[in-house]
């Protein structure tokens, strides 16, 4: 993720927030044109999903500073520090940018679901902190921003990976209707190293005739 704006340090220790504020202040300058786009507020059975917001930084740092999280996504790197989430935050829902929902269980920040625009269609991803493993949240969440991404953005096609060390988010995906395409290397930023990734892929037909699961329902 890129900074685009800056986010308040509130919630950070002052030399993280130190580090953190001169970061955004910098690539806000550099994306100073930038606009934010609107997030709405989807809700499916057990999750909400919103924007992700500053008060979220303390558990973005808990989560997704958790080796297991970040060794497998490409991008979060570890050790998972405050600067690093409130770049995270600066830097997406601008428009043309990334579209990133914050997962909130019970009004509890569980992970992260988005989508990053790319010119063979947008990338799905998504992480969950270790406690919301293996109950089903990272599925719900999937299918809420795969409805969202088709029916609302048009995307046509939406692509997606795995590491093949990870069959958790490979079930995932193939629960979402992701068909499997090929394996590629991907550099791992949390383990400094490229690590092969299984690559998936869904578009608009797909999805409309395996679509089963119930629909994420806009609040705001």
């Amino acid at each position: 993720m890129t900074l685009a704006t800056e986010v308040s340090t509130s919630h950070v220790t002052p030399v993280l927030a130190r580090d953190a504020k001169d970061s955004a202040i910098h690539n806000a300058k550099v994306n100073a044109n930038a606009k934010a786009q609107r997030i709405p507020v989807l809700k499916t059975a057990r999750l909400v999903l919103r924007a992700p917001v500053r008060s979220d930084v303390p558990a973005m740092v808990a989560l997704a500073g958790d080796r297991r999280v970040a060794e497998n996504t490409a991008r979060i790197p570890h050790p998972y520090t405050a600067a690093d989430a409130v770049a995270a935050i600066a830097a997406i829902n601008q428009t043309g940018g990334e579209t990133v929902f914050a997962i909130e269980r019970d009004g509890a920040l569980v992970g992260m679901c988005g989508l990053a625009p790319l010119p063979d269609g947008a990338e799905l991803g998504y992480w969950l902190g270790v406690p919301f493993w293996n109950h089903g949240y990272g599925t719900e969440a999937a299918r809420a921003v795969i409805d969202y991404a088709l029916a609302e953005l048009g995307h046509d096609v939406l692509q997606s990976g795995a590491r093949v060390s990870n069959p958790a988010s490979r079930r995932v995906l193939e629960k979402c209707g992701f068909q499997w395409t090929g394996v590629r290397l991907c550099r791992i930023r949390a383990i400094n190293s490229a690590a092969p990734i299984d690559r998936f892929r869904l578009d608009r037909g797909l999805w409309a005739s395996l679509k089963s699961w119930s629909e994420a329902r806009q609040l705001a």
